[in-house]
């Protein structure tokens, strides 16, 4: 609308009276504040009466959208000082204590010294100034080592000093590096994976191989990849397929099994999940070795695509986990010390996983609820080592054909 022309008090209030049920907006303060000025010096607001100067307020309220404080507001500075105009923020800050030219001598400091720490850093400039006198560093002299990583993250230093800096490794918090202690109680598993190879582009099936340090029960599972997709469900069924309650789960540093989707299923189990440390070639070398022994010698190294994986998985399930727990006599390493002080482990003793099981004391304790030891008594006599053996060869005769008919 055009109020270019002064309008009379008579008007202000017919215009009011009028325009009741309509809502004004302004659209720019400063034009806002203009026309307030200028509305508040036609209308000579400060000869007006008491309830002239409430419609002269009505007026503006309606006009301008402000409230009734922001009018208030306003209309006290024109009394004050004949204006109305924003006031500028004024922001409170502390004083710098380093001005732009300490950050650039800061920069040109770990430029020449090739980016040393923190601490290092920190002592060339005492040096500087309390050894050689060189006043440019009075104020770097007492600069703090966190006040120097946070200059090192400014714009203002970056654009003197752009060094090649390389990625540091984020420590990952999944899984604590040390070597379990299961100190002669079954439940604390080595798990590895084995890969069977790719070929012409086509990826092969994974191998999940399971040993218990102290049994070793062995469990062997197959996955079509080791996403958390293909893996989580197999190994929900591998450590069903322990007799025994899992306590641990320990494993290499690879990301299939360092994750959070696999923490979260040991966590719901309650299974504590250690990983092997560094320098430590022997913290999973028990399923390591498992790995050569059972799997590359009962399947071999040669290809097997990924889309057989429900198979090969069922027929560890069905045959060969049964045989090795069994029916396959493992040697059970007693440490000796030599006259030297030297530890060698020497084999005197050999027998199946079941019949280290059977022998701890207490071992029906450690059972899953469900189990007994005649249960598992009459599984193991059901059939001789070397039938289970037969039966398990056949079946692998059987699988093979089985992928070859589908590859074909």
């Amino acid at each position: 609308m055009d109020d270019s022309g002064k309008m009379s008090l008579e008007g202000i209030r017919a215009f009011l009276a009028a325009a009741e049920p309509v809502e004004f907006i302004g659209q720019k303060r400063e034009e806002i504040y203009r026309w307030v000025e200028r509305t508040l010096r036609e209308q000579d607001y400060a000869r007006l009466g008491r309830s002239d100067k409430g419609l002269v307020r009505q007026y503006v309220g309606k006009m301008t959208g402000l409230s009734r404080a922001q009018v208030a507001r306003l209309i006290r500075s024109y009394c004050e000082k004949g204006v109305v105009k924003a006031q500028a923020y004024q922001r409170h800050r502390f004083g710098s204590r380093y001005t732009t030219a300490d950050v650039e001598l800061l920069a040109y400091v770990d430029r020449m010294h090739s980016g040393l720490s923190g601490p290092a850093t920190r002592r060339i400039p005492e040096r500087e100034y309390g050894e050689y006198g060189q006043a440019v560093f009075e104020r770097l002299a007492s600069i703090s080592v966190a006040q120097i990583y946070r200059f090192r993250k400014t714009a203002a230093y970056r654009q003197r000093n752009n060094t090649y800096q390389p990625t540091r490794p984020t420590p990952v918090s999944i899984g604590e590096r040390r070597r379990p202690d299961p100190r002669g109680r079954p439940g604390y598993l080595r798990v590895d994976t084995v890969h069977q190879g790719d070929q012409d582009g086509c990826k092969g099936l994974y191998h999940i191989n399971a040993v218990d340090q102290v049994t070793q029960w062995q469990v062997v599972g197959a996955a079509a990849q080791i996403s958390e997709v293909f893996l989580i469900p197999v190994l929900e069924a591998m450590l069903e397929q322990f007799p025994f309650r899992i306590h641990g789960f320990h494993s290499d540093n690879g990301s299939e099994f360092i994750n959070h989707t696999v923490a979260r299923l040991l966590n719901k189990l309650l299974i504590e999940q250690t990983k092997s440390r560094p320098r430590h070639s022997n913290d999973n070398g028990l399923v390591e070795s498992k790995n050569g022994a059972v799997i590359r010698k009962h399947i071999g190294w040669g290809h097997i695509a990924s889309q057989h994986a429900a198979a090969v998985d069922q027929f560890h399930r069905g045959f060969l986990n049964p045989y090795l727990n069994f029916h396959r006599p493992c040697g059970i390493p007693e440490i000796v010390r030599s006259a030297k002080g030297k530890l060698k482990r020497v084999y005197h003793r050999w027998a199946t996983p079941w019949e280290i099981l059977s022998q701890l004391p207490g071992c029906a304790g450690f059972l899953r609820s469900g189990l007994s030891v005649a249960a598992l008594d009459q599984r193991a006599a059901a059939q001789t080592d070397t039938e289970a053996a037969r039966d398990m060869q056949d079946a692998k005769r059987q699988l093979w054909a089985a992928i070859r008919r589908r590859s074909a």
